[in-house]
C-alpha cells in the first residue's frame, strides 16, 4: 500500500481526491493548509506528496522549497490552476518531480502517482504476466483466460474486464473508472454497457452475483473478492 500526502485547500476537490485514492487503495493523509502540509511532510515518510500551488498559510511552491532544503525525498506533484510554461518551469525547478494542471484526470493522476512511485523506490502495481486466483488462471500476455483448467472465451472487451478486476483484487472500482479504462474517456457517463458487460463476465465465468467474485457495491460500483 502507497501513503500519500494530499495539500489540498479546496474542500470539494479534497473529498473527490480522498475518495478516489483511497478506493484504489492508497493510504490518504491530509493537510488543508501549507504550514500543516510542511509539518506533516517532515515528521513521516510519505511515497508521493500532492501539493496544492495556492494555499494558505504557506504557497505550495515555498512548502517544496522548504521540503527540500530540509531533505525530505518524498516525490513532489504538484497540482495547481496555473497553466503557464513560467509556472511549470519554476515549480520544477523549486524541487517538483511532476506538476498537473487542474482541471484533470483522475486516471492522469493515478498514472502520473504511479510513475514517481515507480522511480523513487521501485514501486510497481502492475500484476504478474500470469495470475492465478482459485481455480482462474489469466494469462495476461496472450490474453488467455482459464477456469478450472478449461479455456473461456472472452470478447475483447469482456477480457480487459476481467484484466482490470484481477489487477486490482479487494479494491472497490466505480462505474466511471471502469468505464473509462475499458470504453475511453469519450463514453456516455449515463450509459448502462459497464453492468450490463458485469452480468455477461458473471455469466461466462458461472459466478453469480452472491459467489464473490465480482461483488456490486451499491450505488458506485464493483469490487473484485477472488475467494481465498
Amino acid at each position: 500500500m502507497m501513503d500519500v500526502l494530499l495539500v489540498e485547500d479546496d474542500e470539494r476537490v479534497r473529498r473527490f481526491l480522498l475518495r478516489g485514492l483511497e478506493a484504489e487503495g492508497y493510504s490518504v493523509a491530509v493537510a488543508c493548509d501549507g504550514n500543516a502540509g510542511l509539518d506533516r511532510a517532515c515528521s513521516q515518510p510519505f511515497d508521493v506528496i500532492l501539493l496544492d500551488v495556492m494555499l494558505p498559510g504557506k504557497d505550495g511552491r515555498l512548502v517544496c522549497k522548504e521540503l527540500r532544503e530540509s531533505n525530505v525525498p518524498s516525490p513532489v506533484l504538484m497540482l495547481t490552476a496555473l497553466d503557464h510554461i513560467e509556472d511549470k518551469v519554476c515549480a520544477l525547478r523549486g524541487g517538483a518531480d511532476d506538476y498537473l494542471t487542474k482541471p484533470f484526470d483522475f486516471d492522469e493522476l493515478l498514472a502520473r502517482i504511479e510513475a514517481l512511485a515507480r522511480r523513487c523506490r521501485g514501486y510497481s502495481n502492475e500484476p504478474p504476466a500470469v495470475v492465478k486466483f482459485g481455480n482462474l488462471v489469466v494469462e495476461r500476455d496472450s490474453m488467455r483466460v482459464l477456469l478450472g483448467g478449461k479455456p473461456v472465451d472472452l470478447t475483447a472487451k469482456e477480457y480487459q474486464l476481467l484484466d482490470l478486476f484481477v489487477g486490482s483484487p479487494g479494491k472497490v472500482l466505480s462505474r466511471t473508472r471502469i468505464l473509462n479504462k475499458v470504453w475511453g474517456y469519450d463514453s456516455d457517463p449515463l450509459t448502462n454497457v459497464v453492468d450490463v458487460y458485469i452480468r455477461r463476465l458473471r455469466g461466462k465465468m458461472q459466478w453469480d452475483s452472491e459467489s464473490g467474485w465480482i461483488t456490486t457495491v451499491r450505488n458506485y460500483g464493483y469490487r473484485f473478492d477472488p475467494p481465498n
